[in-house]
């Protein structure tokens, strides 16, 4: 299962490094990672998918992780309801005669040329992961030449699906 780990940290030199060398040395892959400054540019987020079965050793790195120095706060957000997205730059193979049929692929994903050369265009997407990986599925048949992704950012939801308990008629 794949893990959503975000981490609020102070924006000091080697703070990544401390970070990633955590993961490195339990020997965790991290899939994704961003990092970026916050609304306060003394402080950092970043957000980290982590494919991870055992609840045992994700709570384990949760806990180093919040012991390392200038880290903030620790969540793992996986089991909240969240919004991920993700950005991919794709450079295709796309003659003129073929451009009429990649842009009907383009339009439904809400993707956007940013840049057109002689047979050559540069498609930017965003999205969730899932959406940016059907959308470069459909375009492969066309000769994909580049790919650039951004990688996972996360956000928790204002509003968390609550449980409802449902009443049997035998328990009245």
């Amino acid at each position: 299962m794949k893990r959503v780990v975000t981490v609020t940290v102070n924006n000091n030199p080697g703070v990544l490094n401390r970070i990633t060398g955590l993961f490195a040395k339990r020997q965790f892959n991290i899939e994704s990672i961003t990092v970026g400054p916050t609304g306060n540019p003394a402080v950092s987020k970043m957000t980290f998918i982590v494919p991870m079965e055992d609840p045992a050793k994700m709570e384990q790195l949760l806990k180093q992780l919040q012991k390392q120095i200038d880290v903030l706060k620790v969540s793992d957000i996986t089991d909240k309801s969240i919004v991920t997205r993700e950005l991919a730059l794709i450079k295709v193979q796309c003659p003129p005669s073929m451009r009429s049929e990649v842009y009907s692929i383009i339009e439904p994903f809400r993707a956007t040329v940013i840049d057109m050369g002689k047979n050559m265009i540069t498609v930017q997407v965003t999205g969730e992961p899932d959406k940016v990986d059907a959308f470069m599925e459909l375009l492969k048949p066309y000769g994909i030449k580049d790919i650039s992704r951004t990688g996972v950012t996360a956000f928790v939801r204002e509003h968390q699906k609550t449980e409802t308990q449902q009443l049997s008629i035998l328990q009245l």
